[in-house]
């Protein structure tokens, strides 16, 4: 079976605190079960996952976690989940476990994927 998680990028989730860490751990396991052919690294300071290039990322801070993309100004984002304003970057703010939406965000990761193969 295909090793999915990238052992270097461990220390980072072990380093996260009490409910950050359990966000974080779920949205890993949500990336992965959108494409096991994701490559997981750690890129400017965070967890970054890559397919055909740059798809998605995971930036802690102390009480959520931004669950990002790559080129999240290109997607669609038929549920309008994604905030931000710059050219390529967006994200989805995540405060509990809770509040992860597996097929939307799933959805995003699919089509990130599919915009790095154009």
């Amino acid at each position: 079976m295909k090793q999915l998680h990238n052992p270097l990028a461990d220390p980072f989730f072990d380093g996260l605190d009490g409910p950050v860490q359990e966000t974080a751990r779920k949205l890993r396991e949500l990336i992965f079960e959108a494409s096991e052919n994701m490559v997981e690294e750690i890129k400017w300071s965070k967890p970054s996952y890559s397919h055909d290039g740059l798809v998605c990322y995971l930036q802690p801070a102390k009480t959520h976690i931004n669950f990002g993309f790559y080129q999240g100004a290109q997607l669609e984002d038929r549920g309008g989940l994604l905030e931000g304003d710059g050219t390529k970057m967006r994200h989805i703010r995540i405060k509990r476990t809770a509040d992860i939406q597996p097929e939307p965000f799933k959805n995003l990761i699919w089509e990130a994927i599919e915009f790095n193969k154009k």
